[in-house]
């Protein structure tokens, strides 16, 4: 194995980008996040992990699940072997420079795996350990994890990049395609673009442009020609009305908006707020609208309005609106998910396609929501038209699956069904669709054509803020819902989030999908004491993935008790988890 290369790729980034930070840093659920001003060497060497990775995997599109477009959507659906022919030689990756709802000064990285899906767990650990290498080191590692996956250096490799708006984010994406040129990497650097556009992109490339095009033009063509025309097909629009206030968080979904907006045309009314001019998240955005429950800075409070929020990425949606005694009321990825399965169930149902749908959350959904997915949605009619077992398991509730907090153990749940939809609380979630599929009888074409059209509106490689957008304004039109419509299928809980500053996150340990704490010892104890003082009340703890916090997630009755439940949670973690600083007040 000739290791030239990795000798230039040390001196390189000795010269360049030398390690800033003696501090651990590790690859977390949403990838690497810090302050912007000590990434570069990291960013640098994930561009030099990300061609090992291209070059370690080969893709067949068949493998990749994800719906491959078609300009018949009853062939999209019956599609089963047309790519058995295509293999890539080396999969393209992704390289995404962001901090997604994390303040300006912060930025951070991730890679996309060929499925358009979050690095593979155990290449997670390989970039923990490239990064924190010496610079000394950084060489000897690189041949080493060569080495042991086996890689062929001779192989080409492909990497996709992207940018969010962070002041930081252009000088960290020179750091990340010097990595990848060092290491004879092909990169194609695309800008600013939102985080669920680089999926895209990757997952085109990688099907050999069956999902999609791999560019602008294409992610934007695909989603609006057919919101366009399902939104066409529904002639009776009941209490939907086509606006949108938009908060675009004063970051790259502003941007992407405006141009998805044009696409558009007049089949909706987008006005967009908080285009870019303020602060990145501060006071906008989808984190602050969730965890402060209120409607952001810049957006006019217009009694009923229907308005959207995103995050500083774009893979975050969130609605809300403010009613006549301007009181706050949120509909969250809780409320999206529910919208959205109640759609799909009624779509099977009518095609009567043999599709087994699931319903995927973590821990910080709702109770309600729980509730109505278990024991209100049915997949089913009153009158089968067959009688057979399959028919008979149209009765069935819905499976509702509760798996820790993070899109990669969302999603890979999510590919056990058929249909499998899953949104976290905090807006980020997708639906993604098998190619399994029954013989279609002729007089079910038309809901097999909604069916397959609803899937060209979806972005199924990632959570994708203005993909799901468009998703909720089809379902709703459908519906004939204005947003009070869709507040009344369920009352929320009321809920509250905090954060505790600890010495080290590692001092909590978690088990059962985040809801019980192993570590320390006594704290679940603690928690389940507090819980039971409450009326249907609940909380939980978990560690940050990227920094020396754990997150406090209170239910109770009412706000009140949820807020004083939250913040003796949150002095039990103080006390007993290493907390720093005055201990979480109590609200009087």
């Amino acid at each position: 194995m000739n290791t030239t290369v990795f000798a230039e790729a040390g001196n390189l980034g000795l010269e360049k980008f030398p390690r800033k930070d003696s501090e651990l840093i590790q690859y977390g659920t949403a990838g690497f996040r810090a302050k912007s001003d000590i990434l570069d060497y990291v960013i640098f060497r994930m561009g030099l992990l990300a061609v090992l990775r291209s070059k370690a995997k080969k893709v067949h599109p068949t493998e990749i699940r994800t719906s491959i477009s078609s300009s018949s959507a009853v062939e999209q659906l019956n599609m089963t072997s047309v790519l058995a022919n295509y293999v890539t030689e080396a999969a393209t990756i992704g390289l995404m420079i962001t901090a997604s709802h994390n303040p300006e000064p912060d930025n951070g990285v991730k890679l996309v795996d060929p499925h358009g899906e979050m690095l593979e767990h155990t290449w997670e650990s390989l970039a923990t350990r490239l990064a924190n290498a010496t610079d000394s080191e950084l060489k000897y590692v690189l041949a080493d994890i060569t080495k042991t996956e086996g890689i062929d250096l001779s192989k080409p490799a492909s990497v996709f990049v992207g940018r969010d708006t962070r002041a930081s984010s252009p000088r960290l994406s020179d750091a990340a395609l010097n990595g990848i040129e060092i290491l004879k990497g092909e990169a194609k650097d695309y800008g600013v673009v939102t985080t669920p556009m680089l999926h895209f992109f990757v997952t085109c490339q990688n099907t050999g442009g069956r999902y999609g095009t791999p560019t602008e033009e294409g992610y934007f063509s695909k989603l609006s020609t057919t919101f366009k025309k399902l939104q066409g097909e529904q002639t009776t629009p009941g209490n939907y009305t086509p606006n949108i206030l938009f908060d675009g968080a004063n970051g790259v979904g502003a941007i992407k908006m405006k141009q998805l907006k044009k696409c558009l045309d007049n089949s909706i009314n987008i006005e967009i707020f908080n285009e870019g001019s303020g602060e990145l998240n501060h006071k906008c955005g989808a984190d602050y609208v969730k965890v402060q429950q209120c409607a952001p800075d810049g957006v006019p409070l217009l009694a009923n309005a229907r308005c959207v929020t995103v995050d500083g990425d774009a893979d975050r949606l969130l609605y809300f609106y403010t009613d006549e005694s301007n009181v706050f009321h949120l509909l969250d990825g809780d409320r999206i998910a529910t919208l959205v399965a109640g759609y799909l169930m009624d779509l099977v149902k009518e095609s009567k396609l043999k599709l087994n749908l699931g319903l995927v959350q973590t821990a910080y959904a709702n109770g309600s929501s729980t509730d109505y997915i278990a024991n209100t949605l049915h997949i089913g009619c009153k009158t089968p038209l067959y009688s057979n077992d399959y028919y008979d398991s149209l009765f069935q509730k819905v499976p509702v699956a509760c798996v820790p907090t993070g899109v990669k153990h969302l999603h890979h749940k999510a590919l056990e069904f058929d249909i499998g939809v899953y949104f976290e609380a905090n807006g980020h979630g997708t639906v993604i669709f098998s190619q399994t599929t029954s013989s279609l009888p002729s007089d079910q074409r038309a809901a097999v054509t909604r069916l397959a059209d609803l899937i060209d509106v979806i972005n199924e490689t990632v959570g994708d803020a203005l993909s799901d957008m468009l998703l909720v304004e089809v379902v709703l039109r459908a519906r004939g819902w204005n947003i009070q419509d869709w507040r009344k299928a369920y009352t929320d809980l009321p809920n509250r989030q905090l954060k505790v500053v600890v010495k080290d996150r590692r001092a909590i340990e978690t088990t059962d999908a985040e809801r019980k704490c192993d570590k320390p010892p006594g704290l679940q104890d603690t928690i389940d004491s507090l819980v039971a003082k409450f009326k249907n009340g609940r909380a939980f703890v978990r560690p940050s993935g990227t920094e020396d916090i754990v997150r406090v997630y209170a239910e109770a009755d009412t706000q009140a008790n949820t807020d004083l439940l939250a913040a003796l949670v949150a002095q039990s973690v103080h006390k007993m988890a290493g907390g720093i600083g005055e201990p979480p007040a109590i609200p009087q």
